[in-house]
């Protein structure tokens, strides 16, 4: 320890201790205070293609959740679809105006563009808005016909959806879908409980909810309407019959939603009167972790020349493209099938890290080619980093799982500099599952493989003299076990070769 200056002090860490500590201690080890956590996440809208729009919360919930699980809590993704309320009137109503022959077909683009159409006629046509709305009265009261038209919708939608999330590699599956229409059944129950705790105020014959504090931009207090005048839910209901079940039925401890900043006032709302109603006890945590927007180099929105959301098998499709040609070029000895199978990989990192390493509640700006670049803080500069560790190993013919971690012998600052920075790994790890923000992580992971860049660059690992050989060997072999372990929590694949 040394004084610097006025009131600074200086702490180095010796070699010997650094050797010490990654001979002791693991990467990360789990919390000793462990949580049950609910992360709502992705939850699109059914009888829509999953669109850019719905990119950050699948993939940054998708990498909070990974986190989570590896810092020791128990984790319950859930998936809260949108597959209920007006939109599913309109269809219904539209459909029944359709001949038989012109029903919808079994492909999801088609049911896009019955909405579109549908939506366009709600608004010019008084009469159908009319039919619309009963629709979705009879769909409440689960009329079977109605039901059976509406199951279609889902069935494809879902189908679709699951493709997406296993092109992405998104830990969501068809057991964590719980949609709206899951909390139908709960929704008059909800009006009751609020009731029963004197919340209710009846205003213009809807049913509402003041919370102190809350009001609209013209001054006046703003209600929580819970219930219309026509007998009608509104999604309101349903995410306090969702908040409710997971707080009393799935017992969480934390409850975290990601979704973009628009929403706000509604979660503050939701929180407060879910509190009021007490459907959350006040021990219980209620996150809403916001972000910000996609948007394309010009700083607008990223969308199609036409100015339509760009549909993410779309986008998917195109970086695998663009990634194909950097590792036929880059690679051109690889086989065919080799070639595919590490530009899918590349594309799917590419696309989640160029996300996951901007500061999520921050609009980010979408590029191709800095995001597919193997230098600079990208997800193929860290997976070539990855492949560089394996191939020393695969030359030395070395078992990289089987080195001994007690052969540290830290001499070089290149040595020293690699050290500290794998023995942060669970500071980072800490500060971005208590920030729920993954470039915590990103940015640690960069730095790691800088560092150990410098590192292969000036110290010698396969022809050093045995004792260093060996301690060297570590340094590799931790360097790889972060970076794989690292990369996992962002749901980015490793590879062994590129």
């Amino acid at each position: 320890m040394s004084v610097a200056g006025p009131g600074f002090i200086n702490i180095s860490l010796s070699d010997e201790y650094l050797a010490r500590c990654l001979a002791e201690h693991p990467l990360c080890e789990p919390t000793a205070q462990p949580r049950r956590i609910v992360v709502d996440y992705s939850s699109p809208n059914v009888a829509k293609e999953m669109h850019v729009g719905h990119l950050r919360s699948t993939v940054i919930g998708d990498a909070i959740v990974r986190m989570l699980t590896l810092a020791g809590h128990t984790v319950i993704r859930q998936n809260h679809v949108g597959d209920w309320g007006t939109s599913f009137g309109r269809l219904i109503a539209y459909l029944d105006d359709l001949d038989s022959t012109e029903l919808v077909e079994n492909n999801l683009r088609d049911i896009e563009r019955l909405y579109v159409a549908a939506s366009r006629r709600f608004e010019e046509d008084t009469d159908f808005a009319n039919r619309a709305r009963a629709a979705v009265l009879k769909l409440q009261e689960q009329d079977s016909g109605v039901l059976r038209t509406w199951q279609q919708f889902i069935d494809v939608s879902l189908t679709h959806m699951q493709q997406i999330y296993e092109r992405l590699d998104i830990l969501l599956t068809p057991d964590d879908v719980r949609g709206e229409s899951t909390y139908n059944r709960e929704l008059p129950g909800i009006i009751s409980s609020l009731r029963s705790a004197e919340l209710l105020v009846e205003s213009d014959g809807a049913q509402c909810v003041f919370v102190e504090g809350f009001k609209g931009k013209d001054g006046n207090p703003l209600p929580m309407i819970v219930q219309k005048s026509d007998g009608g839910y509104l999604y309101h209901t349903t995410d306090l019959a969702t908040l409710r079940h997971r707080c009393g039925e799935l017992h969480a401890d934390q409850v975290i939603y990601f979704t973009d900043a628009r929403q706000i006032l509604h979660f503050e709302l939701l929180f407060a009167v879910a509190r009021m109603a007490r459907f959350a006890g006040s021990k219980t945590r209620l996150e809403h972790q916001i972000f910000g927007s996609i948007l394309n180099a010009d700083g607008e929105p990223f969308k199609t020349r036409s100015g339509e959301n760009i549909l993410l098998s779309d986008l998917i499709d195109e970086a695998e493209k663009r990634a194909l040609d950097i590792v036929s070029e880059k690679s051109p000895h690889l086989a065919s099938s080799a070639q595919q199978e590490i530009a899918h990989l590349v594309a799917i990192g590419a696309i989640k890290y160029a996300d996951l390493s901007k500061n999520r509640i921050h609009d980010y700006k979408f590029n191709w080619d800095s995001m597919l670049a193997l230098e600079g803080n990208t997800a193929p500069y860290l997976q070539y980093a990855f492949a560089r560790i394996n191939a020393i190993f695969v030359r030395g013919n070395i078992d990289k799982d089987a080195v001994n971690r007690e052969a540290v012998l830290i001499e070089q600052p290149e040595e020293h500099d690699l050290a500290v920075r794998l023995l942060r790994f669970q500071e980072v790890l800490d500060q971005a599952v208590e920030e729920c923000k993954a470039h915590y992580l990103c940015n640690y992971l960069y730095d790691l493989t800088v560092h150990f860049t410098r590192f292969y660059e000036r110290c010698n690992v396969l022809n050093a003299e045995s004792k260093t050989r060996q301690s060297r060997l570590v340094l590799c072999a931790l360097t790889a076990d972060a970076l794989q372990t690292g990369l996992g929590c962002l749901g980015i694949a490793t590879l062994t070769r590129m």
